[in-house]
């Protein structure tokens, strides 16, 4: 059976003008033309009208709509989903951030720019700013890079449904940190040394571990990073790692805090303890006993 392009708009409830729009876009297959160069429309036509106002009533573009002639339906209803589902979780916690804000007696400037930022900085552009974040700090070394990006999944923390004003000023602070470039640059030049000769990545690992062990030892016996006693845990520590004391020192001394500060907004944003953190102690005992010593 075939229909002209009124007799379709009839059935289908959508005016002439939107069938033709929808023609002419691609969006509904090609009809067909009678001899004078009339449209000559099928079931197929109208089914495929029925699904596309469908998906228009559920927020669907006409790109993606017009893309389904390469794509299954259920990819596309899938994709729409997820794009539905960031939606809410943006609107969740713009609505956290109001209640947080309409909560004081008096709103401050720092609560509109909290608002503010946070329309900014969602889900997709957190994951953009770490993309560019391992670029540029992976540099051309390509070792580097790889490992930076086996370590993704552990950089980009998500921001809860319902986040506490501190998991939101975290996140924040942790987008500007990622865009930081000097912040680059220090971590490029920090891990230079380490990463321009080969190294067998499991034993560093490894040799890491039984530091960390030693150093927690320490601090669990009580002994003071200045003591006599100290002395034979550091020449320990010093034998695992392979380096001199003033290597070690070189290091705290060139060590960029904000790397500490990058792990602990991680962890605020997960509601996790940072695995920074549980290292700090050992490293700020073993920096203290190098120091009483030197």
């Amino acid at each position: 059976m075939h229909y002209s392009i009124g007799q379709l708009a009839a059935l289908t409830g959508l005016p002439v003008k939107t069938i033709r729009f929808y023609s002419d876009e691609g969006v509904l297959p090609a009809p067909d033309r009678t001899p004078a160069g009339y449209r000559r429309y099928t079931e197929q036509h109208r089914a495929h009208l029925e699904l596309v106002r469908t998906l228009r009533e559920i927020g669907l573009d006409l790109a993606t709509i017009r893309s389904l002639g390469h794509r299954r339906l259920k990819d596309v209803l899938a994709l729409h989903l997820k794009v539905v589902e960031t939606q809410i979780g943006a609107l969740q916690r713009t609505r956290a951030v109001l209640r947080a804000t309409l909560d004081k007696d008096d709103p401050a400037e720092e609560d509109l720019r909290r608002l503010h930022a946070l329309g900014r900085v969602g889900a997709a552009e957190m994951a953009g700013l770490l993309d560019t974040f391992i670029d540029g700090v992976g540099g051309d070394v390509p070792a580097r890079r790889e490992w930076l990006a086996g370590m993704r999944e552990c950089m980009l923390p998500d921001l809860p449904e319902e986040p506490t004003t501190a998991q939101l000023d975290a996140w924040l602070e942790l987008a500007d940190l990622l865009a930081d470039d000097d912040f680059q640059a220090s971590l490029r030049r920090m891990s230079e040394d380490y990463w321009a000769r080969p190294r067998d990545h499991d034993a560093w690992r490894k040799t890491t571990a039984a530091m960390v062990e030693e150093l927690r030892a320490a601090l669990a016996a009580g002994i003071a990073p200045g003591s006599p006693e100290a002395a034979p845990v550091v020449e320990r520590v010093l034998k695992l790692t392979g380096q001199t004391g003033e290597e070690m020192l070189r290091g705290f001394d060139e060590h960029d805090r904000r790397a500490e500060r990058f792990w602990e907004l991680v962890a605020i944003v997960r509601g996790t303890e940072s695995a920074s953190a549980a290292h700090a102690a050992p490293y700020q005992w073993l920096e203290q006993a190098l120091r009483a010593r030197s």
